[in-house]
């Protein structure tokens, strides 16, 4: 009995609205407004309520479910050689149907990313596309450059192509984890001639130069193992003159792979790295509608993360933050039969945005 009660006292507990930090002004507490989910309780699932459980269950949900067959498949090349994609879902939709663009996690694929653009494309019924990343997925490595943030100039191509084929469709985005970095530079490199009307900023890291540090540290290794697998070992022949091949390789987290990257991302130094490629360094910049969600019991993406940058955020004339208790990374499941609170939450915000006009 007593056992029982100090769960329900628990898992009360945890079930609290989301802790919002934005600027106060008529914008933002009409987005609030707009979105009741962000003050309603966020009740995670009961069974599902440890950081690491959320992080398996998704795993096994991607694993176990039905793979998922993308509509059209438009493949990329970059002037410099490189290949990216774009994986459509919602083709039979009208042309000037609101288009969502999904940018991807550090190790994202098609396959990986599917229980996100299912639920996105279903949700708000808007054709969903995923900017895949050089390197990633379909898109080998194909040249001696790549970049776990995100090429700001391979983005500009995939919006462009996303603009031909549908030049009158309202355009939004989301970035997933690592994708909100190259997400969030695109927005603030080119303010004002950017055709994205709001996004969605799904755990991001803001300052890299601080945040992959923070990472728990088994989590943080066995990323590193992952990623250095996966782009250096499978092509060693296109960095075989890096000087900064063997630092990279025995890099033990992220915070080490960061630093050491700036070669590979086709930087001079680690400085020029993080000048160019720390999405907090274009944060202050951005102006459209933005909903940003996290979590206290992010792994990845520590809440301190967030508190750090709570000053810039409230300068922001049209963002909120969202700060749940539980979740984990990129997770969020609710209900005793689990679902995805986060992905409902972020089809709440851009369909208020499409009812705004």
């Amino acid at each position: 009995m007593l056992s029982a009660l100090g769960f329900a006292a628990y898992y009360r507990y945890i079930s609290q609205p989301a802790e919002l930090i934005y600027q106060d002004n008529e914008a933002n507490r009409a987005l609030i407004q707009r979105n009741p989910r962000l003050t309603r309780r966020y009740y995670p699932t009961p069974w599902l309520i440890n950081t690491y459980l959320q992080i398996g269950f998704v795993e096994l949900k991607r694993a176990f479910s039905a793979e998922l067959e993308y509509e059209r498949v438009d493949r990329l090349s970059t002037p410099d050689g490189a290949a990216t994609a774009l994986y459509w879902l919602g083709e039979e939709l009208p042309a000037d149907t609101r288009v969502l663009m999904v940018l991807h996690t550090i190790t994202g694929t098609p396959e990986s990313m599917s229980f996100f653009m299912r639920d996105l494309q279903r949700l708000t019924d808007f054709r969903v596309v995923l900017c895949e990343r050089r390197g990633h997925g379909g898109s080998s490595l194909a040249t001696a450059r790549f970049n776990t943030m995100g090429d700001v100039d391979d983005v500009k191509q995939q919006v462009a192509c996303i603009q031909s084929r549908y030049p009158n469709a309202p355009l939004y985005a989301a970035g997933v984890s690592a994708g909100t970095a190259v997400l969030v530079r695109y927005l603030g490199e080119n303010l004002g001639s950017h055709p994205i009307k709001g996004a969605f900023l799904y755990c991001p890291g803001y300052d890299i130069a601080t945040a992959f540090a923070r990472s728990v540290p088994w989590i943080s290794k066995i990323m590193t193992k992952k990623l250095i697998k996966h782009f250096v070992h499978s092509r060693p022949e296109l960095f075989e003159s890096f000087a900064s091949l063997n630092p990279l390789l025995a890099s033990k987290d992220l915070h080490q792979f960061h630093l050491r990257l700036y070669e590979f991302a086709g930087y001079a130094s680690s400085e020029a790295y993080y000048a160019h490629c720390n999405p907090v360094n274009f944060m202050n910049r951005l102006d459209i509608p933005l909903l940003i969600l996290n979590s206290e019991d992010d792994p990845v993406c520590r809440p301190q993360n967030v508190y750090d940058q709570a000053a810039t955020i409230k300068q922001l004339p049209s963002a909120v933050v969202a700060v749940t208790k539980r979740g984990s990374h990129c997770t969020h499941f609710a209900g005793l039969k689990p679902y995805s609170w986060s992905h409902r939450l972020a089809a709440e915000f851009f369909l208020s945005l499409e009812k705004k006009g």
